[in-house]
């Protein structure tokens, strides 16, 4: 079966087409996908505009479905089943590809699957060529989320703890930009992080010893904006000014440390405390390299498995809503519905604290 997956939650439209044989043990395959960013357009105005967000998407999934459907070496009417994101996020945007789906699958006479973004991300590693098995602990963690949960199997998740404020990527990009950074700034200070020193400012490590699995990130935010202030001095006019390049770049390194930190500590916890031996780790902070580094070292001491989607696949696209849909529909999780009528989900938790 061929399955169509479009992606338009927030500032990336991603279309895919994924593969798979409902009679087989083997996961889906990815046969093609194509992905714009609207990274350039927003950087002008801090932050991802909604209303720009949803006209791009407008302009840019026919293109892609044209692009996929080419590298995927076959027609829109061989498409078995066409999968859409359906929340969360921005609630144009994913109108875009709501509406782009549903009129696809309705003039094609095929199937839709609404999917949970969510979703795609947590099973996104089994699209990677070290795809891992249920059950396991998932550490989804993103700029709009992070969350840890323990996962039965294909629509059979747990919630262990989540932050209970900012997500580690919002406070990666929060923290950049106090020290002057472009946005995103997450994948900015990560880089400059490089030249600093993890140890140089004491940060806190927020709810890290509370027993618990939550998250919270607003408190170091709060602790970087007065170090920053510290360092400026009273005669300072920005955000950034007066601080050096080495400041700078201890500030990012500092910050990055208390938040792999965290992330790492609470995800040691969760494998202790569900016994399992193996974790997942997606979302676009899953990308961080020394987020990787840590995991893959306490992994290693605990002699538990560690699996990552690819480096293109941590962002958001298509390929992971393809993928939630066909292994939703594979495992008889879900069965697909007729095309027509459609809502989309702005929030909408996986499952329930």
């Amino acid at each position: 079966m061929l399955v169509l997956g479009i992606e338009s939650s927030c500032d990336e439209t991603g279309v895919a087409l994924v593969e798979f044989d409902a009679a087989s043990a083997e996961w889906p395959r990815l046969r093609a996908q194509g992905l714009h960013t609207q990274i350039d357009m927003h950087k002008a105005y801090g932050g991802v505009v909604p209303e720009l967000a949803s006209r791009d998407h407008i302009r840019r999934v026919v293109p892609l479905v044209r692009q996929v459907m080419e590298e995927g070496a076959c027609t829109l009417l061989e498409v078995d089943v066409v999968a859409y994101t359906a929340g969360p996020g921005l609630a144009g945007a994913l109108l875009v590809g709501a509406g782009a789906a549903q009129a696809l699958a309705v003039s094609l006479g095929k199937p839709v699957v609404p999917v949970h973004h969510l979703e795609g991300h947590l099973l996104s590693p089994f699209l990677s060529a070290d795809s891992p098995e249920f059950p396991f602990v998932a550490l989804l963690v993103s700029g709009g989320h992070t969350q840890l949960m323990r996962v039965q199997g294909v629509g059979r998740y747990e919630l262990l703890g989540e932050s209970i404020d900012d997500a580690a990527g919002e406070a990666f990009d929060k923290c950049a930009k106090l020290i002057g950074l472009d946005y995103p700034g997450g994948a900015a200070l990560s880089r400059l992080a490089q030249q600093g020193r993890a140890a140089a400012y004491a940060f806190p490590r927020p709810l890290m010893h509370s027993g618990d699995l939550d998250f919270s990130f607003a408190g170091l935010k709060t602790s970087v904006a007065t170090q920053v202030r510290k360092l400026q001095g009273p005669q300072a006019l920005g955000e950034d000014a007066g601080l050096t390049e080495t400041e700078r770049a201890d500030v990012a390194a500092s910050t990055q440390a208390a938040i792999v930190e965290v992330l790492v500590r609470k995800s040691v916890a969760a494998l202790k405390q569900t016994g399992l031996k193996r974790l997942v780790v997606a979302g676009g902070v899953g990308a961080n390299s020394v987020l990787r580094a840590h995991l893959n070292a306490a992994c290693a001491r605990l002699r538990t498995r560690v699996h990552y989607p690819e480096l293109a696949l941590c962002t958001d696209n298509g390929a992971m809503i393809a993928l939630a849909a066909a292994m939703r529909l594979q495992s008889g999780v879900e069965q697909p519905m007729a095309a027509g009528a459609f809502e989309v989900k702005p929030r909408w938790p996986l499952v329930s604290g």
